[in-house]
């Protein structure tokens, strides 16, 4: 008698939900019956192993991206150390040239504006680190001065000598610092340092040659960018 009466409380005495479960067990037989006649089980299951092949090749490719972008990222790094290394020895260089220059063109060897002592003084600031101070004296001199610069450069062979050298120095320079200056930052340096505007100086007076000029960072462009940038900021 009670193992009647649980026998019969397994079974759903509300005709609602023995109607949804009569409908769930058709749906399942129903997709049984589709995947066995349309997709086929051997397919199914190899859709799904697909599937996750797939998402386990997203997974590798977006891990190797994420390896290739620090790799570039560390490469970067050691050509720009690399490059400092070499623009730092360049640079001085490049003071040595106009040194020899200004001592050519101003010195007791020139026309005797400088004595050979205050000639020995700005040497040792270039010898305490100052690599560009006879750049900053020839540009002073273009500033305040009615100074032949044709001649000062390119008037005798030994001063064409240590012009060309400094040209050539200087465009090795800039050209290295293109292979490690994805924002023209580093460029933008060399070509606003002493030397640079000394550099421009130099290229537009050379008798034989047309220099190309070498571009930095449009600043008006820059700046219009900001301004665009900014305002539509705002706008949101």
């Amino acid at each position: 008698m009670h193992e009647e009466k649980a026998h019969k409380s397994y079974i759903p005495q509300d005709w609602r939900i023995l109607a949804a479960l009569i409908l769930t067990l058709v749906w399942f037989l129903f997709l049984f019956l589709y995947i066995a006649r349309n997709v086929g089980w051997g397919s199914f299951i190899q859709q799904s192993v697909l599937a996750e092949n797939n998402e386990e090749l997203r997974r590798n490719n977006l891990h190797s991206e994420k390896q290739t972008q620090a790799i570039a990222a560390t490469e970067m790094n050691a050509r720009q150390e690399t490059f400092f290394k070499i623009a730092e020895a360049t640079r001085r260089q490049l003071g040595s040239n106009t040194g020899l220059l200004f001592i050519s063109s101003q010195g007791p060897t020139g026309n005797e504006t400088y004595s050979s002592d205050d000639i020995a003084e700005i040497w040792k600031q270039f010898a305490g680190g100052d690599v560009e101070v006879f750049s900053r004296l020839f540009l002073t001199m273009a500033a305040i001065t009615d100074q032949d610069f044709f001649d000062l450069f390119y008037g005798t062979e030994i001063r064409r000598r240590h012009t060309e050298t400094f040209l050539v120095g200087y465009d090795r320079l800039v050209e290295l610092s293109k292979g490690c200056d994805i924002d023209n930052i580093i460029l933008d340096s060399l070509l606003y340092s002493a030397h640079g505007l000394l550099n421009v100086r130099m290229r537009e007076l050379h008798p034989d040659i047309k220099f190309e000029i070498i571009a930095g960072t449009n600043s008006t462009a820059y700046l219009e960018q900001m301004i665009s940038t900014d305002e539509s900021i705002h706008v949101k």
